[in-house]
């Protein structure tokens, strides 16, 4: 590292580039769904070469890697961003807007994208640094199709050694211009159950009949209430969400069977464990007591995201460098949102941080009725948050390169 090369000079040769606006407002325009991102990784490889970094893709299906190492250094850093949109439609009318149906970027991973390669731009052309850095970009974060383990399951981690991985993510509750994080458990694990419940269908003139897969369900329902209530520490965060009930097709008929489903968000895994458990325990004695049968079917798909406390401090250092003190916060509130950046801190000590993406002043006309908010329709990424999102990854690369193995 450069300890006379000033922030502001990295802040400045960033923003005198226009090009990572139009490579972000591009991706904006094409965005692809998981494991579908063929011109995005496509993009991303030919600029990452055009610049001398060794590139390999296809991994954990469209991921690609980028890695530059100068020196003699050992240690080796990793900066990850995803790249794939949402599946939702888009109601922004501007220039970029997505040129396909049913396809946006609504949670700005296009931007995160093109804060990793002004990354890989600057570090490539204008920054010293002693060591090897890889840049991650990975698939499929959204929707629990979990690309951030598929890359790990293709060998990430062996094939491109790390000895710190290092992740962002827009937030439009922060301020542009500003960084915020938490040490230890900072977003909620995800996942998902299903309760199958089958009774016996009969006329509903008759119910005298039936054995109601609906009576059995809606008790269920009820009782899961119970479960953050009066099952879990208050002061522990946890979410139990009924999202989804049916059951029957006609308005004279008790249906045969029905299904209940939701969502489960926490922070611990004896939590989750014990959530886990009471569902179980409620879906049977429901059953018994309707003389129903009912199937629980649980899934764990992304844990909660750990950061480091170590290498948080490192990162909230580098975050009040880069950004001031007073635009820094260390001690954000703990989120019940997932991410699956959780596998690659699960398996590398390393740091999740929020960057300030503004609360939407910065959205051309056109743009949609609703709110700048993550998974929203009316939803833009901050182009003036390039900048210091990548200023913020390459003076962490380059401090944390230089900093005593010892």
């Amino acid at each position: 590292m450069n300890p006379h090369q000033d922030i502001q000079d990295i802040l400045g040769t960033i923003s005198a580039n226009p090009a990572f606006r139009d490579i972000r407002r591009d991706l904006h325009a094409h965005p692809e769904i998981g494991f579908e991102e063929h011109r995005t990784a496509s993009l991303v490889a030919r600029e990452l070469a055009a610049w001398g970094w060794q590139v390999t893709t296809g991994i954990g299906g469209t991921g690609v890697v980028g890695t530059l190492k100068r020196g003699k250094g050992s240690r080796h850093i990793g900066l990850r961003a995803d790249m794939d949109a949402l599946a939702m439609p888009e109601a922004n009318a501007f220039a970029h807007k997505s040129q396909h149906d049913n396809r946006m970027h609504a949670c700005g991973h296009d931007g995160h994208t093109a804060i990793l390669l002004a990354t890989a731009w600057y570090l490539a052309h204008h920054a010293e640094f002693d060591g090897t850095i890889h840049c991650i970009f990975q698939p499929a974060e959204e929707g629990g199709q979990a690309g951030a383990r598929a890359m790990i399951e293709d060998g990430l981690f062996e094939r491109f050694p790390c000895d710190a991985v290092f992740a962002l993510h827009n937030w439009p509750d922060l301020p542009v211009g500003s960084l915020g994080v938490r040490a230890g458990p900072f977003m909620g694990s995800s996942n998902r159950f299903r309760i199958d419940i089958a009774g016996k269908g009969a006329h509903a003139s008759q119910p005298e009949l039936s054995v109601d897969p609906l009576i059995c369900a809606g008790h269920i329902l009820l009782a899961l209430q119970t479960v953050i209530s009066r099952n879990r520490a208050p002061d522990e965060p946890a979410v139990l969400s009924v999202t989804q009930i049916h059951g029957g097709d006609a308005v004279n008929v008790i249906p045969q069977q029905a299904w209940l489903g939701g969502t489960v968000r926490t922070h611990r895994d004896d939590t989750l464990d014990m959530i886990e458990r009471r569902i179980g325990e409620i879906t049977d004695g429901a059953a018994a007591t309707f003389g129903c049968t009912a199937t629980l079917t649980f899934e764990r798909c992304y844990p909660s995201l750990v950061n480091d406390v170590e290498q948080t401090r490192f990162a909230v250092d580098v975050m009040r460098e880069v950004a001031g003190a007073d635009r820094v916060s260390d001690n954000m509130a703990r989120l019940m949102g997932s991410e699956d950046f959780s596998f690659m801190l699960a398996e590398r000590p390393g740091c999740y941080v929020l960057l300030g993406n503004g609360a939407g002043a910065h959205r051309e006309p056109g743009h949609g009725p609703g709110p700048c908010r993550l998974h929203n329709p009316s939803y833009d990424f901050n182009d003036d948050a390039i900048p210091l999102g990548a200023a913020y990854f390459v003076r962490l690369a380059q401090r944390f390169l230089a900093r005593d193995e010892s």
